[in-house]
């Protein structure tokens, strides 16, 4: 049976850190990343950059973001109750009556409750039931508004109270989407046994918001290949047809094909797919009609270079219970490991 490192993913998972504050994510980054690379440093936008030198080989950038959802603190009304400004794509349906964290700027951190600015169920008429938005919610501190004000101010930041739980054969958490990633590029980095190539970690910010870290950082590194680590959607659900599932949850290392942001290079996708099935690594192929990942940035950095994502598939996205298969897991890791031990071996350049 697969094993993970759960202790690590709960560390990632429960660090709050929405774009643009990804304080306390990356210090956690930083501690697990110092002792499998050479060096480490920080830029200016924020990305953690881990550099483990090889031997020669090609500039290899991996790019996972550490940034999750999350809101800041808009608005506090004359009795305590806070208004909220997005940070990243929220899908209103799943926030009522959850409960969340506010990181306080005088260091305290408060348990809210997310709630509706509606009249309860019970004194509405059923033609009055419409769905939820956004700038409808509130938040609830159980605090009068002097010690609301004492404690809390906007900008502050507002993450989901929730933690990772083992459930089934699976993982189940606020922020897999991108903690798993981060997860993978650390574990697979450890696990790679020869580089040749020159390794570049980069746990990247403001993903959510644009990819922003990811442009950056590649604009710096220059890559000759660069790969992105996501999630993707998992639409082995009720309500799903098959041929809109995008990937299932325990069918291993999803290799993307393309998304809204890239067309992987087609001979990096045939090196990845051709290591998994030599290795026997379960693993299924990705085409995602919307959304993409950091490769949509790192690919088009200076001159451009040859990128690819890998993706765990994650059932749930951006709710609280994202969830994703414990053997999926182990299989990215072991299939970005292989990679990274073999980067330099094929040559994916387009024919002249």
């Amino acid at each position: 049976m697969a094993e993970i490192n759960i202790e690590l993913l709960r560390r990632l998972c429960e660090a709050p850190g929405i774009p643009g504050r990804e304080d306390l994510i990356r210090a956690v980054v930083i501690e697990e990343m110092s002792p499998i690379v050479d060096e480490v440093t920080v830029d200016s936008l924020g990305n953690v950059v881990g550099v483990r030198t090889g031997g020669g080989g090609p500039k290899v950038m991996i790019a996972a973001h550490m940034d999750e959802i999350g809101f800041f603190v808009s608005h506090i009304d004359e009795k305590g109750f806070l208004r909220l400004q997005p940070v990243g794509g929220f899908d209103p349906r799943v926030l009522i009556a959850q409960r969340v964290l506010v990181h306080g700027y005088a260091g305290e951190t408060l348990r809210g409750a997310l709630q509706l600015a509606a009249k309860p169920i019970h004194l509405l008429d059923p033609a009055d039931i419409k769905p939820p938005k956004l700038e409808e919610l509130f938040v609830d501190l159980g605090l009068s508004v002097d010690a609301v004000s004492e404690k809390v101010e906007v900008g502050d930041i507002v993450t989901m109270d929730r933690t990772l739980e083992p459930i089934g054969n699976c993982m189940m958490s606020k922020s897999l989407d991108d903690r798993l990633g981060v997860y993978v590029m650390l574990e697979a980095v450890r696990a790679a046994t020869r580089p040749n190539a020159e390794i570049y970690a980069v746990a990247t910010s403001q993903e959510e918001v644009g990819l922003r870290g990811a442009r950056t950082s590649a604009y710096a590194i220059d890559p000759d290949i660069s790969i992105a680590l996501d999630v993707t959607l998992a639409m082995d659900i009720p309500g799903s047809q098959s041929h809109l599932q995008v990937t299932a949850l325990g069918g291993g290392a999803a290799i993307k094909i393309m998304d809204s942001s890239i067309l992987s290079n087609a001979k990096l996708v045939r090196h990845f797919r051709d290591l998994a099935k030599e290795n026997d690594i379960p693993h299924q192929m990705e085409i995602l009609p919307r959304g993409g990942t950091d490769a949509g940035a790192t690919q088009l950095a200076r001159a451009g270079n040859t990128a690819i994502t890998l993706s765990i598939p994650t059932r749930y996205v951006h709710s609280v219970n994202e969830m994703a298969s414990v053997s999926d897991i182990d299989a990215s890791v072991r299939l970005l490991a292989l990679f990274l031990d073999s980067a330099g071996s094929r040559d994916y350049a387009y024919d002249a």
